[in-house]
């Protein structure tokens, strides 16, 4: 078990090489319950360097203006090297174009520095359960015009089944919905997934946000 935590706690690993900066998330972060800070980074080497030697966490907050290794260049070694572990950027960089780099390198989340604290839980959690999260100011900037099937070769019902996967619907309430066996719907994912590259459930989150099939929520 982490140092510290106990059985459910959400575990979180600060990165950011500001002083101040992780001094006051980590004091908010404590009084969120459930929420647990096992460690800290000043920069992209240091959390390297503690992922190899510690438990991993559930959630690792990250800034992308770091020295050395900077945070698009950690969310891409983290989503090679620790793929279960979510990383929730937080930055005050907000054009999309960063914001889509970031989610492209890997990020589970993206969270502007000025979010009032209950989004920072909100976000924490989402990324938790559902493997993605994107404050609604950002999802905005980020929507495009919805799947054309033929780009992707997707079929229709396919696509249906990726929007419900992207909003944390389980097989079984797709299938409901859809008039389908869970069996079914699961078959469907698997050729989703093998059509579009991609290998987890965040994954396909996140695409499907970048295609604007899902808003954030």
């Amino acid at each position: 078990m982490r140092s510290g935590a106990v059985p459910g706690d959400i575990a979180v690993v600060i990165t950011d090489d500001h002083d101040l900066v992780r001094a006051g998330l980590k004091a908010l972060l404590a009084t969120m319950s459930g929420v647990h800070v096992v460690g800290e980074a000043r920069d992209g080497h240091e959390l390297l360097a503690y992922l190899r030697s510690h438990p991993h966490p559930e959630v690792v907050l990250v800034d992308l203006e770091m020295p050395g290794l900077d945070g698009f260049d950690v969310l891409r070694e983290m989503h090679q090297h620790y793929p279960q572990v979510r990383t929730l950027v937080l930055s005050m960089h907000d054009a999309a174009s960063d914001i889509r780099r970031a989610m492209d390198s890997g990020a589970s989340g993206y969270l502007p520095k000025n979010a009032p604290p209950d989004e920072l839980e909100h976000a924490l959690r989402a990324v938790v359960a559902r493997g993605c999260y994107l404050s609604a100011e950002y999802a905005r900037s980020l929507l495009l015009p919805p799947l054309g099937r033929a780009e992707d070769g997707l079929t229709p019902r396919q696509v249906q089944i990726l929007s419900a996967v992207a909003r944390g619907r389980t097989s079984k309430e797709i299938g409901y919905d859809l008039s389908l066996s869970s069996k079914t719907v699961d078959v469907h994912r698997c050729r989703i997934m093998h059509r579009l590259g991609i290998n987890d459930i965040a994954g396909l989150t996140r695409y499907a946000l970048r295609k604007g099939l899902v808003e954030a929520g």
